[in-house]
């Protein structure tokens, strides 16, 4: 299952015209393709004890354009985190994870600011995560809530994860619960998992 936030590695906490963003002693920016190699060793450093979901670095790659990076103000990688498209109604902030040397920097509220910003650009009007450290979370607008209102979360990834029926993360929203959802099972039975939210998208938008 997805972490969204690392219990350890997360420092506990505007644009410019070059995109950067900069607050404190921590900056953010997109990703580019050749920080692919920094974002797989973040990761995937926490995937053994199943805080995050394993990522191949061909993955990352193919997903780049998801994230968004922290670095010091000389351009030293600090950390990362992710914002999941799933359509108007719904995006996923993922993987917001940062170096202990970032700890005390503000890494992490500068990430989860950035992707909250990018999803409003994007006109979506709701974002969910799943996290061990809700607390963090609550300070930026997010609230507790049944995952089973979160069916494209639950297609896309928890399907596939070892925890599927003993998770251990809260599920969080930010933002009306969605309506409707654009993916279904592929792996289990739509039963086994959770039924999905009533109504479709159509071309004129969400019914």
């Amino acid at each position: 299952m997805l972490q969204v936030s690392d219990t350890s590695l997360m420092a506990a906490s505007e644009s410019t015209a070059s995109t950067r963003a900069r607050v404190g002693g921590a900056v953010t920016r997109k990703a580019k393709l050749p920080d692919a190699v920094n974002i797989f060793e973040l990761v995937n450093s926490l995937s053994g004890d199943g805080t995050l979901l394993r990522r191949s670095y061909a993955e990352i790659c193919e997903n780049v354009r998801d994230f968004t990076v922290a670095e010091s103000e000389s351009g030293v990688f600090l950390g990362c985190g992710a914002l999941h498209l799933y359509g108007p109604h719904l995006a996923e902030v993922r993987s917001i994870v940062v170096k202990p040397e970032a700890k005390g920097q503000g890494a992490g509220g500068r990430l989860l600011r950035a992707l909250l910003e990018e999803g409003e650009d994007q006109g979506v009007t709701s974002v969910c995560l799943f996290t061990r450290i809700p607390d963090f979370f609550f300070h930026f607008g997010f609230r507790v809530v049944d995952r089973t209102v979160l069916p494209d979360k639950i297609y896309k990834d928890c399907q596939n994860c070892p925890r599927l029926y003993a998770c251990d993360e809260v599920a969080m929203a930010r933002g009306p619960i969605p309506r409707i959802a654009v993916l279904g099972p592929s792996k289990f039975a739509e039963p086994e998992l959770v039924k999905l939210q009533a109504g479709t998208i159509t071309s004129h938008g969400a019914k």
